[in-house]
């Protein structure tokens, strides 16, 4: 029998617009991997160097109608692994990553659940171990783990839930949500997302409107209104 890494072949799907910054750690996160097959970069339309960058990196690098939602489905429409795992532009992986997806793909039932990575934030203070303290409480109550996460789903079950919608935002709870708390995992290893956004507008500010805007969603508004809110 092979080792894991002979055995799993995975495609990585990041959507990115304008996000020349941290692209660069996101992909050099990856870059030692033996189980990635194919690296793609959906580009949204972005007006710096994020192209220029992902191709630089080996990256295969597309074009897709802004929007995380239609910029994911692109990604995965285009993928040849068996294994699909989307990643935010302004997310790394920890080095152990590949570990700890290697102990989750080696459950039987691995191919009928999606995994997701804990959170944590390139921030030292406290306010930042708070919020992911509250994000894995979300996580464990209501089974709601966002993209910023990373998700690894085996292709037949991407698309038997039919992927991701072209939703311009919460394409990661619409996708969730139809997967079912029964479908869901946590892989064990951590996602470190940038704080810059909770750094500029307050961590309570930021998280607080993120919550609005879920409930907005949970009480039928429609992701192109709630947009306008989230900014």
């Amino acid at each position: 029998m092979g080792t894991f890494q002979e055995q799993i072949r995975i495609s990585v799907v990041i959507p990115a617009l304008n996000a020349a910054e941290t692209l660069p750690q996101t992909l050099a996160s990856l870059s030692e991997a033996t189980s990635i097959e194919e690296v793609i970069v959906v580009d949204g339309g972005s007006s710096d160097e994020t192209s220029l960058i992902a191709r630089a990196s080996g990256a295969r690098v597309i074009a897709a109608r802004r929007g995380r939602g239609s910029q994911l489905a692109a990604g995965a429409a285009i993928a040849s692994a068996e294994w699909l795992f989307f990643l935010h532009a302004d997310c790394r992986l920890e080095p152990s990553w590949e570990a700890a997806v290697g102990g989750f793909l080696s459950a039987p039932d691995a191919t009928g659940r999606a995994g997701y990575f804990d959170l944590a934030l390139d921030d030292t203070t406290p306010a930042a171990r708070r919020l992911e303290r509250i994000v894995a409480w979300r996580c464990r109550v209501l089974a709601l783990p966002y993209g910023d996460q990373g998700l690894l789903v085996a292709r037949q079950l991407y698309e038997a839930i039919g992927g991701f919608a072209p939703l311009p935002l919460m394409e990661d709870v619409d996708f969730v949500r139809r997967l079912g708390r029964r479908r869901l995992a946590r892989i064990g290893g951590r996602c470190i997302a940038s704080s810059r956004r909770y750094r500029h507008e307050g961590y309570w500010c930021r998280a607080l409107r993120n919550l609005y805007c879920l409930c907005l969603y949970y009480a039928g508004i429609s992701p192109d209104r709630i947009l306008r809110i989230y900014g």
